[in-house]
């Protein structure tokens, strides 16, 4: 409770200090990619990364969400999101473009990080398992403790995709659960 709002508890500070080696490499862009197999429908996962405004229910490092400007079928195109850094609070805008169900990609318009660009795909690998791969760069454009940003840089992506990956699965018992109670 005390960590919330945080990028990194110190519980997982400590696990990811011992699987860095495991991490994937960052490219000359400084771009990380990530991918997960979620036992929910591609529909469920893109319905929940679309709906911005749980962010701050399972998404343990943004504090705050605002969806400031919304396409005609409902989706977030412009959004504001903050988050409570360890020494700082980060106030970024994303621009979104999708293809629903499987795509959606995000570049930084606004805010205090320097840039920020990425993408999810979602590919169906049964009626009720997909594969998630987020690929993200990010600069920030300000000082960061030389460990600190190593740290986060290989861990941010991967523990931000199993957040939402808990998030999916959760959203997809509850459905289930409904659909069985209504049968």
């Amino acid at each position: 409770m005390g960590y919330r709002g945080t990028l990194v508890s110190p519980q997982t500070f400590c696990l990811v200090a011992r699987s860095l080696a495991s991490s994937p490499p960052m490219s000359i862009q400084g771009e990380q990619e990530f991918s997960t197999e979620i036992a929910a429908p591609v529909d469920v996962c893109f319905q929940v990364i679309t709906t911005f405004e749980q962010y701050p229910e399972w998404f343990s490092a943004i504090a705050a969400v605002t969806v400031l400007e919304r396409y005609s079928n409902g989706l977030g195109k412009i959004v504001e999101f903050g988050m409570d850094m360890m020494f700082k609070r980060i106030r970024y805008v994303l621009e979104y473009r999708y293809q629903p169900p499987t795509h959606l990609e995000w570049r930084s318009v606004d805010g205090d990080i320097e840039s920020i660009a990425g993408r999810y795909d979602f590919q169906a690998l049964s009626k009720i398992k997909t594969r998630a791969t987020c690929r993200q760069a990010v600069s920030v454009g300000f000082w960061v403790p030389g460990a600190v940003k190593k740290l986060l840089e290989q861990t941010a992506l991967k523990q931000s995709v199993l957040e939402f990956k808990a998030a999916a699965e959760a959203a997809y018992a509850a459905k289930a659960s409904r659909k069985s109670k209504s049968a």
